[in-house]
C-alpha cells in the first residue's frame, strides 16, 4: 500500500492539469483562484470572467438548463488571429499576393455568430461560403456589394439562377462548379438570358486531387470525394470557355481535405499538387485570380497525438502558425519554379474560427452508484455458494499482494455468476441473492482500492475491469443527441469537466448519461490525463447544492446537427460579451429561450388546439362520470395546458417534504 500521508495538497493548477485544459483551451479557459472555471476571451488581456457568475447572471434573465454559453470576443479574437497570422507567413516568405478568409456558415449558421464573424473580419476583407439553397438565401441578404461569397455543395437551376441574378446585381457571388452538370446548367441559363461575352457568369472549379484527406474526414479528397472535377472534367470545362472566348470567368480553383486535417504533410501535397494545376491554366492563358485550400484547420479537442493512446481525429500535430506557412510557402515555391503570378489565398477555416466560443452548460440532477446497500443479518442455514462469497469477502478485508487481490476478484465474479444463475433456476431464495450482491460489490470497491494503492504500471486487466464496472452515472440535464451529436455518430471527443469545486480534489469516477430513454445516450470518452478515458474524475455529488458540467468547443457544427431524440429540443442560449466596466467583467447582450413543449409538439404535428380540445373532452368525460369535481377536473386541465409552455428538459428543481 502506498503511504498518502505526505501526498500535496490538491491545488488548481492540479485542476487544470487532470482535465488537460491547456491541450485543448487554446488560452481561453482556466481555472481561478476561487476553483471556477473561467474564461479569458480577450488574448494579450488579464480580464476573466468567473462562469459560474455567467450562470447565475443568465439564470437571473429567465434562462434555463441545459444552457449554451456564447462568448462573442473568442470569435473576433480567433478571426484575427487567423488572419494575422496568415499575414505574418506572407511577410515572412515575401509572398507576393494576400489571403483571405472564408467563413463556411454550415459550420454555425446562427445569424448573430455569421455577423459577428462577418464584423470582426472586416479589416481583412473576410467571405462566406454557402452550401445548400437556403444558405444562399440566407447569405445574399448578408453580403452586399463587398463581400465575396463562394457557393459550394450540389447546384440546381434555381440556386444557379439566384446566383445568376445576384452577378448581375453586382454582387460577388461566385459558384464553385462540383459537378459538370452544373456548368452546362450555367452556361445554358446565361444562354437563355442572352449574356454575352462581358457578363458571361463568373465561377470556381472544384477539383478532385490525388491526395487524399487525413483523419476522420480523409475521403473528402482523393479520386473518390463525393464532388469535385477530375482532371479530365477540368481541361473539358476550360475547352468550353475558350471556345466562347470566356477564359477570365474561370476566376478560382479549390480544394478540401476534410474539416479536420490531422497532419499538415498531407496539407503540403494536396497544395502543391493544386498550385501545378494553378501554374497549368496560367501558361494555357486561364488567368486564375484565387487557390481556395478550403477547410480542416484543425482544433485539438484535447486527444492525444501519437504513442500508445493516439487519438488523431480529436488532435493535430500542428499549430496556426505551421498551417499558414505550409501554405504560403508551398504555393509560393511553385509559382517560383514556374514563372507565374502568385494567388490570393482563401481559406474556409470555419471549424477553427467557432469551435471555442460556445460551450454547454448541464446541471447534474442525479446519480446511480453500481452498489448494493449493506444488508442486515444472514438467514440461517446459506447456501454454500453465499458462504463462498462470505470467504472471499473475509478475504478482501486481508490480503494486499496482487496475487492475493486478483484471486480474490476471480473468486467473487464466480460465486457471483454462479448466484445468478441459481437465481434464474429458482434454486436461490431473492433474500441469499441479495445478501452475494451485497458482497460482491463491497468485494470489487475493497480489490479496486487496493489494487489503486500499488501503483502499478501497466495496470492489470483486473482493475481496468473494475474501474468500469464501479464508475457511477452523472445524470445530467441535456440530451447527447441534440447537443453533441458528433460524440454519438462519429465518436467525436469534447473535454467535458466540472465548472466548480476545482480546488477540491475529485475522488469519483463518472459517466455522464443524457436524460433519452436510449442506452447511447451518455458520454463515453472523456478528456484527461488518466489513461482511462471512458470515466471522468468527479466530486461527491450532493443533492442539496448544484453541480454543473460544461462541455466545451461546441460551437462548431453541433447546434445544427442536433436532433430531437425523445422530443428534447434546441436548448436556451446566453450571448456574452467581456467588459472591464461591468461587474464580474461581462455583460449578457441577449438571451434565446429553449424551444417550448408547445413548439416542438407542433414539429410533429401535435397541435396544441387540438390537444386541448381532446384533453378538454376527456376531463369532461370525468367530470360527468363523477371521477373527479368540476373545479379538480379544470385544475388538471389548467396544468396540462400550462406545462405546454414549459422547455422540454427537465426542470432541476426538487420537491420538499413539509416541515
Amino acid at each position: 500500500m502506498t503511504d498518502t500521508s505526505n501526498k500535496p495538497a490538491w491545488t488548481t493548477t492540479d485542476a487544470e492539469e487532470l482535465y488537460a485544459i491547456k491541450t485543448w483551451s487554446a488560452g481561453f479557459f482556466g481555472v481561478n483562484d476561487e476553483g471556477h472555471m473561467a474564461v479569458r476571451p480577450v488574448p494579450g488581456s488579464d480580464l476573466e470572467i468567473d462562469i459560474t457568475e455567467v450562470i447565475d447572471a443568465a439564470v437571473a434573465e429567465g434562462c434555463t438548463f441545459p444552457l449554451i454559453l456564447r462568448f462573442q470576443d473568442i470569435i473576433s479574437a480567433r478571426v484575427r488571429r487567423l488572419n494575422q497570422t496568415f499575414q505574418e507567413a506572407i511577410a515572412e516568405a515575401d509572398y507576393k499576393g494576400e489571403y483571405r478568409t472564408i467563413y463556411p456558415i454550415k459550420v454555425n449558421q446562427l445569424h448573430e455568430v455569421v455577423a459577428e464573424v462577418m464584423e470582426a473580419g472586416k479589416p481583412f476583407n473576410i467571405g462566406l461560403e454557402c452550401g445548400s439553397r437556403a444558405e444562399l438565401m440566407a447569405s445574399l441578404a448578408l453580403i452586399g456589394d463587398d463581400t465575396m461569397l463562394l457557393c459550394n455543395g450540389v447546384k440546381d437551376h434555381s440556386s444557379l439562377t439566384l446566383i445568376l441574378n445576384a452577378q448581375q446585381l453586382g454582387q460577388q457571388v461566385l459558384p464553385v462548379i462540383e459537378k459538370y452538370t452544373e456548368f452546362d446548367q450555367l452556361l445554358i441559363l446565361a444562354d437563355q438570358r442572352g449574356l454575352d461575352k462581358e457578363r458571361a457568369p463568373h465561377l470556381g472549379v472544384r477539383v478532385k486531387l490525388s491526395t487524399r484527406g487525413s483523419g476522420r474526414w480523409f475521403e473528402s479528397g482523393g479520386s473518390s470525394s463525393k464532388f469535385g472535377l477530375t482532371v479530365p472534367e477540368l481541361v473539358k470545362l476550360v475547352g468550353e470557355l475558350e471556345e466562347r472566348g470566356t477564359t477570365d470567368t474561370l476566376e478560382l480553383l479549390h480544394f478540401h481535405l476534410g474539416s479536420q486535417i490531422a497532419d499538415t504533410q498531407v496539407l503540403r501535397s494536396a497544395v502543391k499538387e493544386i498550385a501545378q494545376f494553378y501554374a497549368d491554366l496560367h501558361e494555357r492563358g486561364i488567368k486564375v485570380k484565387f487557390l481556395d485550400v478550403g477547410g480542416g484547420l484543425g482544433v485539438n479537442y484535447g486527444g492525444s497525438y501519437g504513442g500508445e493512446y493516439e487519438d488523431v481525429d480529436s488532435s493535430i500535430n500542428y499549430g496556426l502558425t505551421e498551417y499558414a506557412n505550409v501554405i504560403v510557402f508551398a504555393v509560393k515555391e511553385i509559382c517560383e519554379q514556374r514563372n507565374v503570378p502568385m494567388p490570393t489565398l482563401l481559406s474556409e477555416s470555419g471549424r477553427a474560427i467557432t469551435a471555442h466560443h460556445s460551450m454547454l452548460v448541464m446541471p447534474v440532477i442525479g446519480v446511480h452508484r453500481p452498489d448494493a446497500p449493506p444488508m442486515r443479518d444472514m438467514p440461517p442455514k446459506p447456501p454454500v455458494v453465499v458462504k463462498r462469497m462470505v470467504a472471499a469477502y473475509k478475504e478482501a478485508q486481508k490480503v494486499d499482494a496482487r496475487g492475493a487481490l486478483t484471486e480474490v476478484i476471480h473468486d467473487a465474479i464466480d460465486a457471483h455468476q454462479e448466484a445468478e444463475q441459481l437465481a434464474r433456476l429458482g434454486y436461490l431464495h431473492i433474500e441469499f441473492l441479495a445478501h452475494v450482491e451485497s458482497l460482491y460489490w463491497n468485494i470489487a470497491r475493497e480489490v479496486l482500492r487496493k489494487f489503486q494503492a500499488l501503483e502499478m504500471d501497466p495496470i492489470p486487466v483486473e482493475q481496468t475491469d473494475l474501474e468500469a464496472q464501479l464508475t457511477d452515472l452523472y445524470l445530467a440535464d441535456f440530451s447527447v443527441f441534440q447537443s453533441i451529436l458528433d460524440h454519438w455518430a462519429i465518436g467525436q471527443v469534447f473535454p467535458v469537466m466540472p465548472l466548480d469545486r476545482l480546488d477540491e480534489e475529485p475522488n469519483r469516477r463518472g459517466q455522464v448519461v443524457d436524460l433519452t430513454c436510449d442506452s447511447d445516450g451518455k458520454i463515453d470518452q472523456y478528456v484527461s490525463s488518466h489513461l482511462n478515458k471512458s470515466w471522468l474524475p468527479m466530486h461527491e455529488y450532493r443533492p442539496d447544492e448544484p453541480y454543473y458540467l460544461g462541455v466545451f468547443l461546441v460551437g462548431a457544427y453541433q447546434e445544427i446537427l442536433g436532433d430531437a431524440h425523445n422530443l428534447l429540443g434546441r436548448v436556451g442560449e446566453a450571448h456574452i460579451y467581456a467588459s472591464a466596466d461591468e461587474p464580474g467583467n461581462f455583460w449578457i447582450e441577449e438571451t434565446i429561450k429553449a424551444i417550448s413543449i408547445k413548439d416542438m409538439l407542433s414539429t410533429v404535428q401535435y397541435f396544441p388546439s387540438d390537444l386541448d380540445r381532446r384533453m378538454t373532452e376527456l376531463i369532461r368525460r370525468k367530470i360527468e362520470a363523477g371521477v373527479v369535481k368540476p373545479a379538480e377536473g379544470m385544475r388538471i386541465l389548467n396544468n396540462y395546458n400550462k406545462r405546454l409552455e414549459d422547455t422540454t428538459y427537465c426542470d432541476t428543481d426538487m420537491v420538499k417534504r413539509a416541515e
